[in-house]
């Protein structure tokens, strides 16, 4: 059973219905017995990175997700869900996020001809192996919807990256907690594979 978690924040339908369609048993849920005794988690999520974070505290997921973490079930953070998963955003300063991850999440910079929010299809490069990638080639693309990114503190951990004003950590693996700044439910036949992925791994 895979665990799509709900705290108000986002893309839950689309992930359980891409989910669905990939023949996978999924839940949509915020109760932490039936998260914690899930085979995977996902954390998507859209909004703001504070009003996220409120929710999450409400709602008593924190600490859950935390220990999601700590005892290795394979967890992704999608989107937001993603800059959840590190310690602060300058979106919202003085938040604190989850922590589990080290990294920055900064406001991607004005650059010329581009514009923020990021919306659209940009393509991926991968300068470490990953495990969601292992059926996706070079140069494939996938959907994002974003103004803030991840710059990861350990660049051995970034698997995933593409180019949008600056160069964008837009996926990570550490243990099993893995992120996808994109969209994989919304990337087509590209994103079925990544979260197809996902929700085959073996632990």
């Amino acid at each position: 059973m895979i665990c799509v978690i709900d705290y108000d924040a986002g893309n839950l339908k689309s992930v359980s219905k891409a989910l669905d369609k990939l023949g996978y048993e999924n839940c949509v849920s915020r109760d932490p017995e039936e998260i914690l005794g899930a085979d995977k988690v996902i954390l998507p999520g859209v909004g703001a990175f504070g009003d996220a974070m409120e929710k999450l505290n409400s709602y008593g997921l924190v600490p859950v997700l935390r220990e999601v973490h700590e005892r290795g079930i394979p967890l992704l953070g999608i989107c937001l869900g993603l800059q959840l998963l590190f310690d602060e955003s300058e979106e919202s300063p003085g938040v604190e996020g989850l922590g589990i991850l080290k990294g920055k999440i900064k406001r991607i910079p004005d650059k010329e001809g581009l514009k923020i929010p990021h919306i659209g299809w940009n393509s991926l490069q991968f300068p470490n192996e990953g495990r969601l990638f292992k059926d996706v080639e070079p140069e494939s693309y996938v959907y994002f919807v974003h103004s803030y990114y991840l710059e990861a503190d350990d660049p051995s951990i970034v698997t995933a990256v593409t180019d949008y004003s600056v160069n964008i950590h837009a996926s990570v693996e550490s243990g099993n907690t893995f992120g996808c700044q994109f969209h994989p439910e919304k990337s087509s036949r590209v994103g079925a594979r990544i979260l197809g992925a996902f929700a085959g791994l073996e632990v």
